[in-house]
């Protein structure tokens, strides 16, 4: 059973960091993508940052040069060190894995909630 475990919400005031965990386990098939997305309150979830297998990222718009993701192949972990906090940033973040099945599944964390306080 794929299991995600996500740590390192919290609260924090404007222009304060956090770094966001997400450990993996029970994956068989391999990972094609590890990724972050968020959700604010009244708001559609949206892709934050996204890593491939191959280390190659992207990310959101309103996060480029202020987040950074990163895994540790080994330990099937994503991080995602975030910066420069804004207000704006405040939401529920969710880690996402997309496994290497013909067609892949997705998983889902259970959230981990950031908030910027202003």
């Amino acid at each position: 059973q794929v299991q995600l475990v996500e740590s390192g919400g919290g609260v924090v005031q404007a222009g304060g960091s956090l770094r966001l965990s997400c450990a993996a386990s029970g994956i068989i098939f391999g990972i094609n993508f590890m990724g972050w997305y968020r959700q604010a309150p009244g708001k559609q979830r949206e892709l934050v940052a996204r890593i491939t297998s191959g280390g190659s990222t992207s990310y959101a718009d309103a996060v480029k040069g202020r987040f950074s993701i990163s895994r540790d192949t080994a330990k099937n972990t994503a991080y995602l060190q975030m910066n420069s906090l804004k207000p704006e940033d405040t939401a529920v973040y969710y880690c996402n894995i997309e496994d290497q099945r013909r067609p892949p599944l997705n998983y889902w964390g259970q959230g981990t909630q950031v908030t910027v306080s202003s």
